[in-house]
């Protein structure tokens, strides 16, 4: 079976995007996914993407990880599938898209895509855990994925593999883990982001999940206001916008460009 693909990437946050409305893409096979996203040996990408029917939506969105795993959400993924499916034909320029995580809503533009997030649950502001005799504070918000975001001084000291794994991995977000964010707030009020994602187990280029939370979890505790720039590891700039509530925040939005890498399509 020969299946079509496109590369895209959302911040040089980079994915394999296939159209499955036809469902007949192997999904119980881990191994094959694993395979696409492999960087050495397959296409190569931070996720897999597959665009497939929806009874509610103008399309359904799974993630895949590269380990093989699926997640409920992934926005710079998101994004990048809202793109695609406007190119195709499959929805208008504003549309609804299912996810495991619920649905969610996007809006492609000329210079970029913009997404109305999963509402933020499991908000956690002032957390705190032990880390090899270490002391560490945190802030923890699912926006359709669960995040840890800690705030830092010097963003480019700070060892993103060697803590984001281990906190990653702590008894304290066990079993499914977490992904871990690192923070740095600038004089004029925009962030810094360096994220270590749980599944592709390495630091990403960016995260838009990630970077959403940590523009929330800044908002919420008064060091920046929505909205806000966040500058990636790829030098690219998110901006995270909403309304801040007692109960967390409503209306989120993720805000930034997506662009086309190559086309083509790989044998099954």
């Amino acid at each position: 079976m020969k299946i079509k693909f496109w590369k895209m990437h959302g911040a040089r946050n980079d994915f394999v995007l296939i159209d499955d409305r036809a469902g007949t893409f192997p999904v119980s096979d881990r191994a094959f996914t694993t395979h696409l996203a492999a960087r050495h040996s397959g296409i190569g990408a931070e996720g897999v993407i597959l665009i497939q029917k929806s009874k509610t939506s103008g399309f359904l969105m799974r993630f895949f990880n590269p380990d093989g795993g699926e997640v409920g959400m992934c926005g710079n993924g998101a994004r990048c599938a809202a793109r695609l499916a406007f190119e195709l034909g499959i929805t208008e320029k504003k549309m609804t898209i299912e996810t495991p995580a619920g649905q969610i809503e996007a809006q492609v533009m000329q210079k970029g895509v913009r997404l109305w997030m999963t509402p933020p649950s499991g908000w956690e502001l002032n957390g705190s855990l032990d880390l090899t005799g270490r002391h560490l504070t945190y802030g923890f918000v699912n926006t359709g994925v669960p995040h840890v975001v800690m705030r830092t001084g010097e963003l480019r000291d700070v060892d993103v593999r060697e803590i984001g794994s281990a906190v990653r991995r702590h008894r304290q977000f066990a079993p499914e883990g977490t992904n871990v964010n690192f923070m740095e707030i600038s004089p004029d009020g925009e962030l810094t982001v360096r994220t270590y994602e749980r599944g592709v187990e390495a630091e990403t280029l960016a995260c838009g999940t990630g970077v959403t939370a940590c523009g929330l979890i800044a908002a919420k505790n008064g060091w920046v206001k929505l909205p806000v720039n966040v500058h990636t590891a790829s030098g690219d700039v998110l901006v995270v916008d909403g309304t801040l509530t007692e109960e967390g925040a409503r209306g989120i939005t993720l805000t930034g460009p997506t662009e086309h890498v190559f086309e083509g399509s790989i044998e099954y």
